[in-house]
């Protein structure tokens, strides 16, 4: 936890100056007025923490402070969509600023997406039948239902995502179920941002696209992380929980032989973010978790992230998919069991020669689990790093991998991990201890 404020409160100062006067009037001149100096300093509140020292990339340089220093004018108690996006404003106002949610935002407000595409012309059915690749063929669409969809997804984007902008505290307000419901905290360009004690849960796209060319048979691509980093520095995740919930992917119907996906990532970090520390979240019912670079070609020399002390568990993959960065995995845990219908493809995908040290964390694999599935990678990543646990017992989990796939994880890497906050060196007590500490509703 941050470090204590040891400034004394008015009503404290008085009370000592009280003393001291009534010493003074009882004739006992200049005897020493002596205050308790072991008396526990009053907890800073979590919407006025920082990122603690060596806690992770994100404790570089100066450090993530978010909206720490936000004076009264600039702290903001916010319940209601329409509240959120004022105290965002356009997302430039470098101010800083502490944003306290009560209770759960309905990011959509209320919005069905049979309201995000009346007036466009679009309706699925329309769309299914101009791009059956039967009749259409495996090209990208285009014309007027493709245009009609690109009018409805520009409403809905205008509704739900929320431009987060620099030296900013997003909070929950301990005891209240704080979240956003349907939304997507987008964090662009930015530098020294917070984002804690918040459950992220149906973030979903109304308007996938369909790419006949995604794959040997074509996919469904959906927009709308629950947060997303873009080109973003500095960026502290805490005590956050990300779910699919309501609407698990089980549900959703197929059509051209591809599944109709509305979720894309819970927290992906691209287009060269950087210094980011993701610690003590629950992520849990998602496909596509979290994504480290948008593409093999994303900027090197940043990608810099430390995950550590998380809970995924119902997670199908990119847990995280790294590429480029140095990227410091250690304490989590990972709980591979099928939950509501999302089976493990795999935990840790090291590519694109991503430097991934993953250490001291714990993998639960049920019965007739493969341990070798339990990375991915293509060939150039490397994944270095000990004390990783599988069902309790020591395991080389990539030497695991590297038995079973002709494309190699390397063991070694460029770089040495040395913003260890918390690192602990047994991963042991990790499934028990996490699901009590991680994830959204533990602050007070």
């Amino acid at each position: 936890m941050a470090s204590t404020s040891h400034r004394r409160s008015h009503r404290r100062r008085r009370t000592a100056l009280v003393s001291a006067a009534a010493v003074a009037a009882a004739g006992l001149g200049a005897v020493p007025f002596v205050m308790n100096a072991n008396a526990t300093p009053p907890a800073v509140e979590p919407a006025r923490q920082s990122l603690p020292a060596k806690d992770g990339w994100a404790a570089s340089g100066s450090g993530t402070t978010g909206g720490s220093k936000a004076d009264s004018k600039h702290v903001y108690t916010v319940s209601t969509r329409a509240q959120l996006a004022k105290a965002l404003g356009n997302g430039t106002d470098s101010t800083p600023k502490i944003i306290k949610i009560k209770g759960t935002i309905d990011a959509n407000g209320g919005k069905s997406c049979a309201d995000y595409a009346a007036g466009t012309g679009y309706s699925l059915a329309a769309y299914l039948k101009a791009y059956d690749p039967k009749t259409y063929g495996k090209k990208m669409p285009s014309g007027s239902q493709e245009n009609a969809r690109e009018a409805a997804e520009a409403k809905q984007k205008k509704n739900i995502v929320f431009k987060v902008p620099a030296n900013t505290t997003i909070v929950g307000v301990p005891g209240t179920k704080a979240g956003i419901k349907g939304g997507s905290l987008q964090v662009q360009d930015v530098k020294n941002v917070i984002i804690r004690n918040l459950t992220f849960s149906a973030t979903e796209d109304c308007f996938p696209q369909w790419d006949p060319t995604d794959g040997s048979s074509g996919e469904w691509n959906s927009n709308y992380d629950s947060v997303t980093l873009r080109g973003a520095t500095n960026v502290w995740a805490d005590h956050n929980t990300f779910t699919d919930a309501p609407n698990f992917d089980k549900s959703l119907k197929t059509y051209f032989g591809r599944k109709y996906q509305i979720h894309d990532g819970a927290l992906d970090i691209t287009n060269g973010s950087d210094l980011v520390t993701v610690e003590r979240n629950q992520f849990t019912n998602h496909d596509k978790t979290m994504l480290i670079g948008s593409s093999d070609s994303d900027t090197k020399g940043k990608l810099r992230v430390t995950i550590h002390h998380n809970v995924w568990k119902g997670i199908t993959q990119r847990a995280p998919l790294a590429r480029i960065g140095q990227i410091h995995l250690y304490n989590n845990f990972y709980d591979t069991t099928t939950v509501n219908g999302y089976a493990p493809k795999y935990s840790l995908d090291s590519r694109a020669k991503a430097q991934v040290v993953a250490e001291h964390n714990a993998w639960t694999v049920p019965s007739g689990g493969k341990i070798a599935k339990l990375l991915s990678g293509d060939g150039t990543g490397s994944v270095a790093g000990s004390g990783n646990l599988v069902n309790g017992k020591a395991c080389d989990i990539v030497a695991a991998y590297n038995s079973a796939s002709s494309k190699k994880i390397k063991t070694a890497v460029n770089w040495k991990p040395t913003l260890t906050a918390g690192l602990q060196t047994s991963a042991k007590s990790l499934p028990a201890e996490l699901v009590k500490t991680a994830g959204a509703g533990v602050l007070r």
